[in-house]
């Protein structure tokens, strides 16, 4: 149609007339009501959107989805109302730094709404942020510019637990509602959830107010609310509506109560756009991407970015080399984790559910200690900053309340017995305090965190009140004397598990102990309470846990990482959600989700193509099987050494490097399958490699290896392991990472050196190299052959002194703060690298690998009830959890 068509350009002025008074959906429905026909009413849209918006290009964080949509969001505009009240909110509080990476975070999300003028719209999409960092900000930003853009109706779907639907209706009321109170009408309130009001055409027809409604994820209430829904359908047509679904990967999916309630919800609304909100979005990576009623989100997935002050996985535990980068720069971990030792771990949770009514727990040594820092980490924040804020400490021990419960006497009479040696000045208390803190503070130096350094005289000084201040309080259903951080600042220990492991806040929390036992990623993660932002005291929070559990928390760290990369290369290859699927690294002990929450899951297919794959974690105790492990490897190495003798060709490349060129392939794959990489090597277990080899080779690659020794040269150190040809080789050092310290597994985080992946190709020695230079090299110099890498490292390991300047700028031998002796049995452990060379013709090939992703291709059954990972609210009806009564 001509845009000079007469009934066009009248139409134009009276709808450009209408926008001064109204927003533009309304303006289209007073066009319908004029009789103005529906194909000029989509161009008077179209012709809109061209004079009224100037577009932005989307940049990090990154984002999917909606490549085929309008766009129609450009940013904050000057006559906004809600945004710049939030805005001017946050500088209360935050710098300009913080307040523009929310703005930036929320337009994205904005933008990957549906414009609010389209006359229908269903569509769903998903917010992946980071635990205890940001998501309700950046919700409540979203929902105040989409406020600002013409969305009428906004439902926060807000967990499971009322303490926090909550706390998630008073930071709207505080930071949306009070700002701007004409502006919106409450259909929630903070002392209850969503009640049905009378004459809801009133509410839904009102041009200038918005509706919030912030509903608890509960049956009851869901069924009135879309019940209520129902009973407006006449009026909802003019309402576009927003849901925000906080912590999307619980209730929501694939529970036979709620997640049908929360369809109807949405199919009671013509004009919706559902988005999830999670920090652990496996579940629903993995939902149904064909169902309609899946919460698979199928048009867009959004990664929000992180600062560098945040505290979260990967800080604090480390995380593998992801692929194609340089194992050295992966995050070793800050030095915060101490370990509970097993035999302390049943004295600390009941064996069983069956004696959780009788379990008494011990103040166990690492207990004792765990506490005695929280005081002395709280009276340090009150000396660093002069004034008192909240500081808690969480005591995350089971799911059971009786075991919360369980706690109280023993930790009420340790505090009594505290404050009574902290009257005797002289007591060996004081000295056993003086101790923890120089040992604490050598180990977690706060210069080096940029804090300012304490005097433990200083500290001290200030205890006897902490300790005295101090509440102990088991946080659970049940429980009369709850956490309340509106009142007065005070010291808390917290003693809880469900409740304090979905979305609530524990402010200023300084110290963790958990020993709860899961092995599911989303629920150990949403675990973890300790993640987030320390603000004046980054060097003083520590986390208490069995040594199995820290390395779980360090695999998830990579999962994590690795699955945002992969949200990353859906854009960059312009995928939706729907033509490509992010997959997700499983771990031989641990389940990504509840079963009945993949049940869309298929593995996905890998290749090891131009991967550098290493040993990096070795088994240290209980030495008898340690040992035994050790020496297993040994006789695979030698092994493999005894074949290159015989099969290779030996080049000689230095006193301390061996290299024995074109080792048949079988060797490789004899190797392969015996020398036993540990299950924390997600991804180096034996049996795939060897599957991945024996495929390329059957494909005409990888048809011969080279197989070289890295050692010192034995003059320049005193302890040599001799080759099977003769030769004498000098073991290399290579120490643990300090995070795991006393661990019964070490961890080395990097094996190899710089250059030594191209050691068997012809580099300049005064060149810099990286390893995308040396894969290049490697497809021109030696296309088809791998490089096996087999390092003799002492197993007795130390950290190498380094040069510290003091005040009076003396240098002076210190320890590497970041490192601890290896302290493995024996006298060598056999360390290996593998390098895999790219696909020279075609194609690399693939094997299922250990990663899970949804099925893009098929159509799986109704999800049923998920199955509980231990005792959790999920082993009862979740119409009913925690027995908290329905408004």
């Amino acid at each position: 149609m001509s845009t000079q068509d007469p009934r066009m350009e009248s139409a134009w002025n009276t709808y450009r007339n209408f926008l001064d008074n109204a927003p533009p959906h309304q303006v289209t429905q007073d066009l319908r009501n004029l009789f103005v026909p529906d194909d000029l009413i989509n161009e008077l849209i179209r012709r809109h959107d061209i004079e009224s918006t100037k577009f932005v290009s989307l940049k990090e964080p990154l984002s999917v989805g909606r490549e085929n949509a309008v766009k129609w969001y450009a940013g904050p505009r000057s006559d906004d109302k809600n945004w710049p009240a939030y805005r001017s909110h946050l500088q209360k509080s935050l710098d300009n730094d913080a307040i523009k990476k929310i703005n930036d975070a929320s337009d994205k999300v904005v933008a990957m709404l549906d414009h609010p003028a389209t006359a229908k719209f269903n569509s769903r999409g998903l917010v992946v942020g980071h635990v205890q960092s940001g998501k309700t900000s950046n919700f409540t930003a979203v929902i105040a510019k989409a406020a600002d853009r013409g969305y009428r109706m906004f439902i926060v779907l807000s967990g499971v637990h009322n303490a926090l639907r909550r706390q998630t209706q008073a930071r709207l009321i505080r930071d949306i509602v009070n700002l701007n109170p004409p502006l919106w009408h409450q259909i929630t309130k903070l002392e209850h959830d969503f009640m049905p009001l009378p004459n809801p055409a009133a509410l839904l027809t009102a041009k200038d107010q918005h509706l919030l409604l912030v509903v608890k994820k509960n049956a009851v209430v869901l069924r009135k609310l879309k019940k209520w829904l129902r009973s407006a359908q006449a009026h909802l047509h003019n309402c576009p509506a927003l849901l925000i679904d906080d912590e999307a990967d619980q209730a929501t999916i694939a529970t036979q109560s709620i997640n049908p309630l929360i369809n109807g919800v949405i199919n009671s609304l013509p004009r919706v756009c559902y988005v999830g909100y999670t920090a652990t979005p496996f579940a629903n990576l993995l939902a149904d991407p064909v169902k309609d009623d899946s919460f698979y989100p199928r048009d867009f997935i959004l990664s929000l970015p992180r600062s560098e002050d945040y505290q979260g996985p990967e800080k604090l535990f480390g995380r593998a080399a992801l692929d194609g980068e340089d194992p050295a720069t992966a995050p070793g971990g800050l030095d915060m984790i101490r370990n509970i030792p097993d035999d302390e771990v049943v004295e600390l949770r009941p064996a069983s559910r069956g004696d959780a009514a009788s379990f008494e727990p011990a103040i166990t040594p690492s207990l004792r200690r765990a506490v005695l820092w929280f005081w002395l980490a709280t009276a340090a924040r009150r000396v660093r900053s002069g004034k008192t804020d909240h500081s808690s400490m969480l005591i995350h021990a089971h799911s059971d309340t009786r075991v919360h419960d369980s706690y109280g006497p023993p930790l009420h009479r340790f505090r009594r017995e505290v404050l009574a040696d902290l009257a005797e000045p002289d007591s060996r208390f004081l000295a056993e305090m003086r101790d923890l803190w120089a040992a604490e503070s050598e180990r977690v130096r706060a210069v080096e965190m940029g804090e300012k350094p304490l005097v433990i005289d200083d500290v001290l000084d200030v205890v006897l009140d902490v300790v005295d201040a101090t509440k102990i309080i088991m946080d659970h259903y049940r429980s009369t004397d709850r956490l309340d951080y509106e009142s007065e600042p005070k010291p808390v220990i917290a003693v809880g598990g469900n409740t304090l492991s979905r979305g609530l806040t524990l402010e200023g929390l300084v110290v963790s102990v958990f020993v709860r036992s899961s092995d599911v990623y989303d629920t150990l993660l949403q675990m973890g309470r300790w993640f987030g932002y320390r603000p004046g005291y980054t060097d003083l929070p520590r986390i208490y846990m069995p040594a199995e559990m820290r390395r779980w928390f360090a695999h998830l760290a990579t999962v994590e990482a690795e699955m945002r990369i992969e949200i990353d290369r859906l854009l960059e290859e312009h995928k939706t959600p729907m033509e490509l699927a992010v997959r997700i690294r499983c771990h031989p002990k641990m389940r990504v989700t509840a079963p009945s929450k993949e049940k869309a899951a298929v593995r996905a297919a890998a290749a090891y193509g131009g991967a550098l794959v290493e040993s990096r974690y070795f088994p240290t105790v209980p030495a008898e099987t340690a040992k035994s492990w050790l020496d297993e490897n040994s006789k695979a190495v030698q092994a493999l050494l005894s074949a290159s003798v015989e099969h290779g060709r030996y080049v000689r490349v230095d006193d301390g490097k061996s290299l024995w060129r074109e080792v048949p392939t079988e060797e490789i794959v004899a190797f392969v399958d015996t020398y036993r990489f540990h299950a924390m090597s997600t991804d180096a277990p034996g049996k795939l490699m060897s599957a991945y080899i024996r495929k390329r080779r059957d494909n005409g690659g990888l048809y011969s290896w080279n197989v070289a020794v890295v050692g010192n040269r034995p003059r320049d150190v005193g302890k040599t392991v001799n080759l099977p040809d003769g030769r004498k080789v000098g073991l290399v050092m290579r120490t643990r990472t300090a995070a795991s310290r006393g661990d019964d597994i070490a961890d080395i985080r990097t094996l190899t050196g710089p250059r030594d992946e191209g050691l068997d190709l012809a580099l300049d020695p005064n060149e810099s190299v990286n390893r995308t230079k040396l894969k290049r090299e490697r497809s021109k110099q030696q296309p088809e052959r791998g490089l096996v890498l087999l390092y003799p490292i002492d197993a007795k390991s130390t950290p190498a002194p380094v040069q510290q300047r003091t005040a009076e700028g003396v240098s002076k031998p210190a320890r590497q703060q970041d490192r601890a002796p290896l302290a493995a049995p024996g006298e060598v452990v056999w360390g290996v690298a593998l390098v895999f060379p790219d696909p020279s013709k075609g194609q690399d090939v693939l094997v299922e690998y250990d990663y899970v992703a949804a099925d893009l291709s098929k159509v799986f059954p109704t999800a049923t009830d998920e199955e509980p990972e231990d005792v959790s609210v999920f082993e009862q009806d979740l119409d009913s959890v925690e027995a908290e009564p329905a408004p």
